[in-house]
């Protein structure tokens, strides 16, 4: 249809007043929660989900804009924490990804001070040069604070955090926080989906036979994408020759130990293995390319390396990397794993779905127009492209060569647009931040000079200083990390504290 035509079709339209749901999950219930508290009294939301039906339900690390995600919609952080047993997040420990061995954390601060011509990265290799500058990650609050187990709330923002949490609970908390803003939740299986003379979805027919209309669908019905997919045809592209993994394996055990403030990814033969504790337990997977490695080595990879006793039978996830064509067609929006998947490397996936949603809300349309399902189309795609190459970055700039999977990963062919970022910052030492984008500039310093990537040459500014002036720049702010790292309580004391477990014994039964 071309644009004339849909526009003609779009004043046949209704005012969006009834929004449907289709999936919960922590997709569904997340959209449930943001419309409802923004729109809710405008809109008649209704969300289908069925108890037998299943979500993948792995995806627990979470980034600071989840954060931002609950101050929108005035949930009192405190209480999503205790009912989620939830911890603390400062960032992601990567073991064995530089090359065997060697490990760094890309954390969720920033590093040193920047100057407004040149990031601290260029004061920071002046004073490697001069023999003055201690590891980069010790200007750094938050990652020295995930180093010593340490964590507190600081005034004025003054640590960038995240949490680990129970995507299962946090769906419930989110369900009766929905409901309590209006949302009607409907039990059952969906047996079809029926379409308007114009090609929009009309109604959901539940397998009952009942039908549920709306004038917008949102799809959260996982990898099915029964609604954006199946029923109105919208394409899938493949990322498969950058990212490699196709499958994962997910098993919870029991806590040995108090929990530390990040998560840690494991580099494995042919592919990473991931630890996130909660307060009551571990999740625990391996995610792996099933054409370097078979299902029955990387289980046996996954169980030979976990702690504690098993809580849960090992979980077997598949998937294809990469993202719908259109996220919004018609009048259907998708969302998770309908609408995409990038494996769960940095923690994006929940960051996604909020961006979606925070996307649909400040584009909600009174009568839906192909102008903002472009725009909204156009949006989404630019930010999954960099989201997409920072997470092939870990692969690309890896020393690793010791299996057929870290060989192949060092020949693949990168898109230009990461390659252009990788030979920047390696002859340069600069990174330049896209608009919008979700990684900020430090975060791809971090990575690459956590992964062993050395620029070959680095801005003048800092030759403006002598070694003196040099050492107390730097100096100053190690010294301030340090101190105030010193005066933080353990991660664990504070959790106790700050978000306590509402039932241990119920925790233990989830």
């Amino acid at each position: 249809m071309n644009h004339a035509s849909e526009a003609a079709s779009a004043t046949e339209r209704p005012p969006v007043r009834r929004v449907v749901i289709a999936g919960g999950g922590t997709a569904g219930w997340m959209a449930a929660a943001a419309l409802s508290r923004t729109l809710g009294k405008v809109l008649d939301i209704t969300l289908i989900e069925s108890e037998e039906i299943g979500t993948v339900g792995v995806g627990e690390a979470t980034i600071p804009t989840l954060v931002t995600f609950h101050r929108l919609l005035d949930i009192n952080e405190q209480e999503v924490m205790a009912a989620t047993n939830a911890t603390m997040k400062l960032g992601i420990a990567f073991d064995g990804w530089r090359d065997v061995g060697e490990d760094y954390i890309h954390s969720f601060g920033t590093t040193g001070k920047d100057h407004w011509t040149a990031g601290f990265q260029h004061f920071w290799l002046k004073g490697r040069e001069r023999g003055l500058a201690r590891d980069y990650g010790e200007y750094c609050l938050e990652l020295r604070a995930a180093q010593e187990n340490r964590f507190a709330h600081l005034p004025n923002g003054g640590i960038n955090y995240a949490f680990h949490l129970d995507s299962g609970l946090y769906a419930r908390f989110l369900r009766r926080f929905s409901e309590g803003y209006g949302v009607r939740r409907v039990e059952g299986r969906i047996g079809e989906v029926a379409l308007a003379a114009n090609g929009d979805i009309a109604a959901v027919v539940m397998a009952d036979g009942s039908r549920i209309e709306g004038d917008l669908f949102i799809d959260c019905t996982g990898f099915r994408a029964l609604l954006i997919g199946q029923t109105l045809g919208v394409g899938f592209e493949d990322w498969s020759q950058w990212l490699f993994n196709d499958t994962a394996i997910a098993v919870q055990t029991e806590s040995l130990r108090p929990a530390v403030p990040y998560v840690r990814c494991s580099a494995r033969d042919a592919g990473w293995q991931w630890r996130i504790p909660l307060q009551h337990r571990v999740g625990n997977g391996i995610v792996f390319s099933s054409r370097h490695t078979d299902e029955a080595s990387a289980r046996a990879t996954l169980l030979g390396s976990i702690e504690g006793a098993q809580r849960t039978e090992p979980r077997v996830i598949r998937f294809r990397p990469g993202q719908r064509v259109k996220a919004w067609e018609r009048n259907c929006v998708s969302l998770g794993l309908a609408s995409g998947f990038l494996e769960p490397l940095e923690s994006t996936s929940i960051h996604l779905i909020q961006r979606g949603i925070t996307r649909l809300l400040q584009s909600f349309p009174h009568v839906i127009n192909q102008v903002d399902i472009d725009e909204y189309n156009a949006q989404v795609q630019s930010e999954i492209v960099h989201i997409r190459d920072f997470v092939i970055l870990h692969y690309a700039v890896s020393n690793r060569r010791d299996t057929p999977y870290w060989r192949d990963c060092a020949a693949m062919e990168l898109p230009p647009s990461l390659r252009h970022r990788i030979d920047l910052f390696a002859e340069t030492g600069r990174v330049f931040r896209i608009p919008n984008e979700l990684f900020a500039e430090n975060s791809w310093v971090q990575v690459m000079l956590g992964q062993g990537l050395t620029p070959r040459q680095r801005h003048p500014a800092p030759d403006l200083m002598g070694d003196d002036e040099l050492n107390h720049f730097l100096e100053g702010i190690r010294r301030h990390v340090e101190s105030t790292v010193s005066r933080l309580p353990t991660h664990m004391d504070y959790i106790r504290s700050y978000c306590p477990m509402k039932d241990a014994a119920a925790a233990a039964a989830v």
